[in-house]
């Protein structure tokens, strides 16, 4: 898949001559290598850290982007053709006898992937598990991060001629498929976001920065394609 998307600014590349062993960790690749000519590309999205992002930027607000364009315009910034964009969320929690509100998000829900499956993106769903704490419910994402995964271990035999994949995370748990993709001559380039403040919402993690070929940090403006 491709489409003609305009350029928008892109973040600052800088590149390494060697793996920083402290926490002083900057964007950019992390071997020194230039970029490759055009090829095809991956882009595997974790829907709950991309959501909690949009949120943030929107400042309370959800943003409502392209999500196809979206991942289309990082691919094209890296000089890669999307061939394929991986989603993986999770349906709305619904009770043995759901309420009206409840019934409600699900058919949001199901219409919001109806249009994404329309463009071409591939929806792999996990569960909602839902806590109940002090008499509060808590909403968790169950079997996203597995998913994601195994279609990360799929790339190797099912798209032999891709070399670079686009990851859209901040989890390290994905940071030993990443280092097998790599030892198999897969490269995994990381679109992210951290801040530095202490108890920040959005953490660094250290260790899937180390693990990838090179990372970059999302800005809002990477989310500039308002839903028609």
């Amino acid at each position: 898949m491709d489409v003609n998307i305009e350029n928008h600014e892109e973040n600052h590349k800088i590149y390494k001559s060697e793996i920083s062993q402290t926490t002083n960790i900057l964007p950019g690749d992390r071997n020194g290598s230039p970029d490759e000519s055009l090829n095809s590309t991956l882009v595997f999205i974790d829907a709950g850290f991309l959501e909690k992002l949009s949120k943030y930027f929107g400042e309370g607000k959800y943003l409502k982007f392209d999500r196809f364009l979206f991942a289309n315009n990082l691919a094209k910034k890296e000089k890669l053709k999307c061939e394929k964009i991986f989603y993986y969320t999770a349906p709305p929690f619904q009770s043995d006898n759901p309420t009206k509100e409840e019934e409600k998000r699900k058919e949001g829900y199901d219409k919001f992937v109806k249009n994404l499956r329309k463009n071409g993106i591939i929806i792999r769903e996990g569960r909602c598990q839902r806590l109940k704490i002090d008499g509060n419910y808590f909403y968790n994402q169950k079997a996203v991060d597995i998913l994601m995964a195994i279609d990360l271990m799929k790339v190797l035999l099912e798209y032999p001629k891709v070399r670079k994949i686009i990851l859209i995370a901040s989890d390290s748990d994905f940071v030993p498929v990443v280092e097998e993709l790599f030892e198999k001559g897969v490269k995994t380039i990381l679109y992210t976001f951290y801040q530095k403040k202490r108890n920040a919402e959005f953490s660094r993690s250290n260790y899937l920065i180390k693990a990838v070929h090179k990372y970059k940090l999302l800005t809002k403006s990477d989310f500039n394609f308002p839903l028609i």
